[in-house]
């Protein structure tokens, strides 16, 4: 009995669904589709700035120290290949030239930098821009249902004025709660996102500085 209850509840949110996306006309199946490109997106990139980029810089670079002070390049060099978190790979680069001048360690951290936080920040902005284009297609769609009620008052029949006025104006309300349901939380998930890009690439601009100042005063007590 509770089985059946609870099947005639979700079939119910199910109709209901069904009627507010319908009841709202073309548009809504616009930013529904653009929606779901924006949650694939931030989906993506979650996974990738959470999982691949993103690694825990102090620790990583206390542990990069380590090996320096005790003058140990290869062991450095060694716990950056065992990641494939932008920060190592920027830091990898300095290491390796760590016998050279100081102007060669930054120039080879620059060009790995250069390449990895493109990578970093790759599709961030479709997010901000996905989230404007929601809100103007919720937007257009409240012009249309607008338009659609009154056509309904100046032209139809008396009869049928009530229906065509409230058809238009839940057109105009629906595409509109749509459109910045969609917007706000398209948002919502790019700030997320845009700050756990910019804690990633600080770290790869703070721990470059540190890694290169490490290496720069072991090369002037080798000298």
């Amino acid at each position: 009995m509770e089985g059946s209850v609870e099947g005639s509840a979700v079939l119910t949110g199910v109709n209901s669904l069904a009627d507010f996306i319908q009841s709202g006309g073309i548009f809504m199946w616009i930013i529904l589709i653009i929606w779901a490109v924006g949650i694939a997106i931030s989906l993506e990139r979650f996974m990738k700035l959470s999982f691949k980029f993103d690694v825990d810089g102090s620790s990583f670079m206390n542990e990069l120290q380590r090996y320096i002070l005790s003058n140990d390049i290869q062991g450095a060099i060694r716990v950056c290949s065992g990641s494939v978190a932008a920060l190592p790979r920027v830091l990898k680069s300095g290491l390796k030239r760590a016998s050279q001048s100081s102007e060669q360690i930054q120039n080879a951290i620059d060009a790995t930098a250069l390449e990895v936080i493109p990578k970093v920040e790759l599709r961030l902005n479709y997010l901000q821009m996905i989230a404007n284009i929601s809100t103007l297609f919720g937007l257009l769609g409240t012009i249309q249902g607008l338009i659609q009620s009154f056509s309904a008052v100046a032209s139809a029949d008396p009869a049928q004025k009530a229906e065509l006025l409230a058809t238009g104006i839940s057109k105009a309300m629906n595409t509109t709660f749509l459109g910045l349901l969609a917007a706000i939380s398209i948002m919502m998930l790019h700030t997320f996102l845009s700050s756990k890009s910019e804690k990633i690439v600080n770290e790869i601009d703070e721990f470059s500085v540190k890694l290169l100042d490490l290496l720069g005063t072991k090369n002037e007590k080798a000298q």
